[in-house]
């Protein structure tokens, strides 16, 4: 039995995608990078300063560069370039009523939390945990350790983790808790699969019926 239902934000609660890829060619272009929108996908669920480091190469120092230009954009426009996913405030209401609902975000808790209370869903969640400015608490099992210390650390038994990105699967698997994966949101083919998910969930409906079972 699961009694707290921990969600990821970025492509498991919200279609963030246009509003992280268009700010991520921003900060790009300022280092003279040029990308099409499409192949910015990896942005989509790790942190910021991996994407930069790994898929480009940057220095510690550019990379803090590229992070302040990039949330620069994001508080101004990207944050309001997203959507819900059809049925997730529904989805929402309904199940916070059976069961603890938490978020663990890479993102900027700041932005997290705006985004969320924007969308008028952040009532429906315990615990909004978020990285830092600073980039602390910015891995996905740091961030699950955090929510599991707010919530009095419970059994990690009764916990779940439901993400779209491999890093909620793994990050998840590091704390001996189960996961569910969103195909919904932005994985590659067989990413969750190969990731160790222990369930995957097609759309918002069969994420509910999913996480009604588990209670």
């Amino acid at each position: 039995m699961k009694r707290y239902f921990i969600f990821d934000l970025d492509g498991t609660l919200l279609d963030t995608g246009e509003g992280i890829r268009k700010t991520a060619q921003h900060a790009l272009s300022a280092f003279g990078i040029e990308e099409d929108f499409e192949s910015l996908r990896h942005f989509i669920g790790p942190p910021l300063q991996v994407s930069f480091r790994e898929h480009y190469g940057f220095s510690e120092e550019d990379t803090a560069k590229a992070v302040e230009i990039y949330r620069a954009r994001y508080r101004e426009k990207g944050l309001y370039e997203a959507r819900l996913y059809p049925g997730m405030k529904e989805f929402l209401e309904r199940f916070s009523q059976k069961a603890v609902l938490c978020v663990a975000t890479s993102k900027a808790e700041v932005f997290a939390r705006k985004i969320l209370e924007m969308w008028e869903i952040a009532p429906y969640f315990k615990i909004i945990q978020g990285s830092g400015l600073d980039n602390s608490l910015s891995e996905k099992p740091e961030l699950l350790r955090a929510v599991l210390q707010k919530l009095h650390s419970p059994e990690v038994e009764e916990a779940i983790m439901i993400g779209d990105r491999k890093y909620d699967i793994l990050g998840a698997k590091a704390l001996g808790m189960e996961a569910i994966g969103v195909t919904y949101g932005f994985p590659a083919p067989g990413e969750l699969e190969d990731a160790g998910a222990n369930y995957l969930a097609s759309n918002v409906r069969e994420l509910e019926k999913l996480c009604l079972s588990l209670l």
